[in-house]
């Protein structure tokens, strides 16, 4: 089966009634966690969004606390996962300023909760490439949001 392009799809739903494009949501919600996280966000924590960003970043946190570091593979692996857990959440969001605040939490927390790890050269190269992927991003917003993105970056050894 091949898939239909976005343009279709949109042609497609401008026929669909209220009802129908309901029960669309719905089936399509029951497919994947990640279209009922979507749909969450969407319904729920769009209109909120320094909400939702203090959520992720306590979620970083608690997360931050359970990676194993006994051995460095399973740091780096847990690393990865939670930096990918983040990015999805930031996909969700699809606004620039989430994107830079949860990607500077990220760096700091696991900068503070795990210094020993810094001193890996792959997780370093980890947070060099965030640092390079915040920079652009913090370019790209408002000149007095950049001072303040830019305060927050400085104060991360790298």
């Amino acid at each position: 089966m091949k898939a239909a392009t976005a343009k279709e799809l949109r042609d497609e739903l401008k026929d669909k009634t209220a009802v129908e494009l309901r029960e669309i949501v719905l089936r399509l919600s029951r497919f994947k966690k990640e279209n009922k996280e979507l749909l969450s966000y969407l319904l729920f924590e769009a209109h909120h969004e320094d909400d939702y960003i203090a959520t992720i970043k306590s979620h970083i946190d608690r997360q931050m606390l359970e990676i194993n570091t006994a051995n460095g593979y399973y740091a780096k692996k847990g690393i990865r996962r939670l930096l990918k857990e983040t990015k999805k959440f930031i996909r969700y969001s699809g606004n620039k300023e989430t994107e830079v605040a949860l990607l500077i939490h990220y760096c700091r927390s696991l900068q503070e909760t795990h210094p020993s790890l810094m001193s890996n050269r792959i997780i370093k190269d980890i947070v060099k490439r965030q640092i390079v992927l915040i920079k652009v991003r913090i370019s790209t917003l408002h000149a007095d949001l950049q001072y303040d993105y830019e305060r927050e970056l400085n104060d991360i050894d790298y």
